[in-house]
C-alpha cells in the first residue's frame, strides 16, 4: 500500500486537492485551505497532490481538471468535483462527511 492509499484509509475526513502548479485557480485555492486547516484543526486532514508529479494517482481517480477536490473516508471516496471551493462551503462538506 502507498503513502496515499494509507492517508485516505483514516477514519476521519481527507481533503485531497489535486492542483498543479501551472494553475491559476489552483493557486487561489492554497490560500483558503490553510484557512479551512485552521478552522477545522484536526478533525480531518487536508493533503495537497501535484497532478503532474503523481500521475499514477490523478488517473486513477479520474482527474481530468484542476483543481479538483476529494472527500474521502477509510478510503471510500465521499465526494469529488472541480473548482475552486470557499472555506466555508469546504468546512460543510468535512462535517457532512465525518
Amino acid at each position: 500500500m502507498n503513502k496515499f492509499q494509507e492517508i485516505i484509509r483514516q477514519d476521519k475526513p481527507v481533503l485531497v486537492d489535486f492542483f498543479a502548479e501551472w494553475c491559476g485557480p489552483c493557486k487561489m485555492q492554497a490560500p483558503i485551505l490553510q484557512d479551512l486547516k485552521k478552522k477545522i484543526g484536526d478533525t480531518a486532514n487536508i493533503i495537497k497532490i501535484d497532478v503532474d508529479k503523481n500521475q499514477a494517482v490523478a488517473a486513477q481517480f479520474g482527474i481530468r481538471s484542476v483543481p479538483t477536490m476529494m472527500i474521502f473516508k477509510n478510503g471510500e471516496v465521499k465526494w469529488k468535483q472541480s473548482g475552486v471551493f470557499q472555506s466555508d462551503e469546504l468546512e460543510r462538506l468535512i462535517k457532512e462527511n465525518s
